[in-house]
């Protein structure tokens, strides 16, 4: 699929509409998630992925030992409540963050490099998830649910090697609500996604699936009336990271001088959906991070 450039917030506002008019016979609400990049050369490659080598066998190491040195937290009963947890908190995994809000991901794609172009990504989770293996989509019909929460995941695949063992042949991506550990997550209304292998990257499967995402590249000086519409409809980190971090993270950029960049980038790519400030190059995830950088 194309990526339509867009000229102006009403363009935006009015093609982000126009895909998210509930068009299922299933669901009475928008089945579009959304995540934004903040420039368009960043990509959606995973922060496991992003430790190259052979990263895949890292997987199962992060993962136990993640679980055994921060075990006092206990997020939930499954491995998913887990990978949650550490991709919360910054831990290298398959998962990437989207939200349900458009303007939540606007958000990431406008709040640094101001200078540059952003993309924002939608996909459709009722069309991606009727591509499940059986087994999986059956758990969703059972349930009659959009997504998956953690429970659900875990029911057929408590493990990631299980999960990866679900797939028939091409890898299929699969969308979940993680738990509500913190306000962030609530504020930020965010979906995680996984793919059924750990090799094929987000790029991959949206060009095998043409017809199941849109994506809008926002130039530059549309960025910055986007970005003016966000903070005055109160889209602020102030907002999406409660606490002082984000507090401060909203003023700093509030109080910026427009012509100023802060840091270089990163060879990997920059902010996605964290909220991290330009100078920490890529991060993933709405859920990770300091809104600030650093």
């Amino acid at each position: 699929m194309a990526i339509n450039t867009v000229s102006s917030w009403r363009e935006l506002d009015d093609a982000i509409s126009e895909i998210s008019r509930p068009k299922s016979q299933r669901h009475a609400h928008s089945t579009v998630v959304f995540r934004g990049l903040a420039r368009t050369d960043y990509s959606h490659v995973s922060s496991l992925a992003r430790l190259r080598g052979d990263y895949p066998s890292l997987e199962r190491h992060l993962l136990r030992n993640f679980r055994k040195y921060a075990h006092r937290r206990a997020p939930g009963p499954t491995m998913w409540d887990w990978l949650a947890l550490g991709q919360h908190h910054g831990l290298p995994t398959r998962l990437l963050d989207w939200t349900f809000s458009p303007l939540v991901a606007l958000h990431f794609a406008t709040a640094s490099w101001r200078h540059d172009d952003a993309l924002l990504l939608a996909v459709d989770c009722e069309r991606t998830h009727d591509l499940l293996p059986g087994p999986l989509h059956g758990v969703l019909e059972r349930e009659g649910a959009l997504l998956f929460t953690t429970e659900m995941l875990a029911e057929e695949a408590p493990t990631l090697a299980q999960f990866d063992r679900c797939a028939r042949e091409d890898p299929f991506l699969a969308f979940f609500e993680p738990p509500s550990l913190d306000e962030r997550i609530v504020n930020q209304s965010a979906v995680l996604s996984a793919l059924s292998d750990p090799t094929c990257h987000m790029e991959n499967w949206l060009e095998q699936h043409p017809d199941l995402w849109w994506a809008w590249r926002i130039p530059a000086a549309t960025k910055a009336d986007v970005r003016q519409r966000l903070d005055q409809s109160n889209i602020t980190e102030r907002v999406l990271f409660p606490g002082l971090d984000g507090l401060a993270a909203w003023l700093r950029r509030y109080y910026s001088p427009d012509d100023v960049d802060r840091g270089e980038p990163d060879q990997d790519g920059g902010a996605a959906m964290d909220g991290g400030g330009e100078s920490r190059g890529q991060q993933e995830g709405s859920m990770s991070g300091s809104p600030g950088g650093g």
